[in-house]
């Protein structure tokens, strides 16, 4: 599968810093074009003064160090100039030497304007960019919290583990407190549904088994009377197989209200060993059903619970066994590593199964056909627990119909190769 490259992360806090810096440059250039507009304007209307239409009643002369704003007010025909090196200038030699300081004069006051201004607006623009990125730490400190706690919850090793975190955070009563009171109330509500299921596991453990094994009880031992009559030990038989099919279905429920959290405490283990042991426990009831039972297994390193993987096998197996095609089906196990991954796969004969019928497969009291019916086949919890139990080992289970019937179930786990 081609994963899309992921792209570099830029955090908010250096975000609102560059939109910060931005703004506060676009500012800056702004209020710089209109300083020298009207810096502009205004030497404009300086030299307009000096050669106004005002008459003198003799020749005007200029220091040899005077600047042309010196002069008060001079025709072209009267104006006299000296100029630092002692040139006597009158006339329009005068005024077009007046011209020429005038102009050098602004271009000396605008390059110096923008040259000055520009490298005072970077100064202060980079230095408010700092106090931005500053500030910008300072509000976002709160939200760095709630990242953490909610972090810390997401990498506890079981789900209902890490939720007795809390933010509690203090300060002002603005937007970023009542994100982290309403995280507060979510983990609290979530913390309280946990316990609520382990209170009810452990209750249901209890309460519906003890009825049952007390039920069987009773049924064993009529059976074992001698004075029942054969009507008498067919009921109890069929009492006894309805009572195992109960038994079946309430430890189903109780393993996948179980099994969807994650595994807390995780053992090494060879999952060629697990497949190896309950092939062979499977092998009369393949026997029994005219099925063909063959594993291939190499050696799988993982970790994990070895009962709830046991149990993952072992329904893979059976589901394969009971849903057959009968005399002359088969069963392939097949066990072995693959890209830093463990991968089980089991393969069987059987009833041609729709693609679109195998996602609803893994839901619980489903099977083909839309049976919610608890036979002799199962309660249809078996795919339901194989899913709940990878997830839980942090693997996943896919599935694929195969052309000439039956499935060919996939189930991948992280493997422990060192």
């Amino acid at each position: 599968m081609n994963r899309r490259p992921r792209r570099r992360r830029v955090s908010l806090r250096t975000r609102l810093t560059l939109i910060y810096g931005g703004m506060f440059l676009v500012a800056g250039v702004v209020l710089l074009g209109v300083t020298y507009a009207l810096f502009s304007n205004q030497l404009t209307g300086v030299g307009t003064k000096v050669y106004s239409n005002q008459r003198l009643p003799g020749p005007v002369s200029t220091a040899p160090s005077a600047s042309p704003d010196a002069t008060p007010s001079a025709t072209p025909d009267n104006l006299v100039v000296i100029t630092a090196d002692g040139k006597r200038l009158t006339g329009p030699a005068a005024e077009r030497w007046m011209r020429a300081q005038q102009r050098g004069l602004r271009a000396a006051a605008t390059s110096s304007l923008i040259t000055q201004g520009g490298i005072a607006l970077l100064v202060v623009g980079a230095a408010a960019a700092g106090f931005g990125w500053l500030v910008a730490g300072r509000v976002l400190a709160p939200l760095h919290r709630v990242t953490e706690t909610a972090r810390r919850i997401a990498g506890a090793p079981a789900a209902d583990r890490g939720l007795h975190e809390r933010i509690a955070l203090r300060g002002p009563h603005d937007e970023v407190k009542d994100l982290a009171d309403t995280f507060d109330t979510m983990v609290e509500r979530l913390d309280r549904s946990f316990d609520g299921q382990r209170r009810f596991v452990a209750n249901a453990s209890h309460e519906l088994r003890t009825p049952l094994t007390l039920g069987r009880a009773l049924v064993e031992v009529a059976l074992h009377r001698e004075s029942a009559s054969a009507d008498v030990r067919q009921l109890g038989e069929n009492l006894l197989e309805i009572n195992s099919r109960h038994e079946r279905l309430i430890d189903g429920l109780l393993l996948l209200a179980g099994s969807d959290q994650e595994i807390a405490v995780r053992s090494p283990l060879d999952l060629a060993d697990v497949v190896e042991h309950v092939t062979a426990r499977a092998a009369a009831e393949a026997r029994a059903a005219g099925v063909t039972l063959t594993a291939t297994t190499s050696e799988c390193p993982t970790t994990g619970d070895a009962l709830l993987l046991e149990r993952l096998v072992h329904n893979l197996v059976e589901n394969g066994i009971r849903h057959n095609a009968g005399p002359g089906g088969w069963v392939r196990v097949s066990c072995h590593p693959e890209s830093e991954r463990i991968v089980l796969e089991v393969s069987n004969t059987g009833p041609t199964v729709p693609p679109y019928e195998i996602p609803s497969l893994f839901d619980p009291f489903r099977r083909l056909g839309g049976d919610r019916l608890v036979s002799a086949k199962g309660a249809g919890l078996g795919l339901s627990i194989v899913r709940s139990v990878a997830t839980a080992h942090g693997g996943e289970v896919t599935a694929t119909s195969r052309t000439t019937g039956g499935l060919t179930v996939r189930s991948t786990l992280p493997s422990d190769l060192r």
